[in-house]
């Protein structure tokens, strides 16, 4: 394990948290967390559970998540934590939130149903979702809970 980029990333999240939940909001440090990220991934590849630990593994993608101003990163990250899911080196769910993700910034269609946005009347509310009929096994591939269950979580999230 590498414990100084464990160290790294667990304080880019950290970072990303504290301003996340603030009062001010500081689309700078999105743009540092990826320009950081990248250079992680161009050295290291996706920081796995086996590279840096499970936290800093989810960190990693948290980061990657908030990295909407930078889709094509996003979608390169994509394709890399899709290929440490076959050796179980990366948190499932991780896979799908930020495929969803993409499919929003890219104006497509979520998979999941794992994101979400808030209305004109201030409640939050799923971003299109397609094929609905079977939004509950796609979810279960990926260790989701069922999206009855998630939605009802979501709704109890003061914004």
């Amino acid at each position: 394990m590498n414990k100084e980029l464990k160290n790294k990333i667990l304080k880019m999240a950290a970072k990303d948290q504290k301003m996340r939940s603030g009062e001010k909001w500081n689309k700078n440090v999105d743009i540092q967390n990826t320009n950081i990220m990248k250079e992680i991934i161009k050295t290291f590849g996706w920081p796995d559970i086996d590279l840096v630990g499970k936290q800093a593994s989810i960190n990693a993608w948290l980061l990657v998540q908030h990295s909407d101003h930078d889709v094509f990163f996003q979608e390169k990250c994509l394709r890399l934590i899709k290929e440490k899911l076959k050796d179980n080196k990366v948190i499932p769910e991780n896979y799908a939130y930020l495929k969803d993700r993409v499919n929003v910034n890219k104006k497509r269609l979520q998979l999941y149903g794992t994101q979400f946005y808030l209305n004109n009347n201030k409640k939050l509310v799923p971003r299109p979702i397609r094929d609905k009929k079977n939004l509950d096994k796609r979810r279960e591939k990926y260790g989701l809970e069922l999206f009855e269950k998630y939605q009802l979580r979501m709704k109890n999230i003061k914004g």
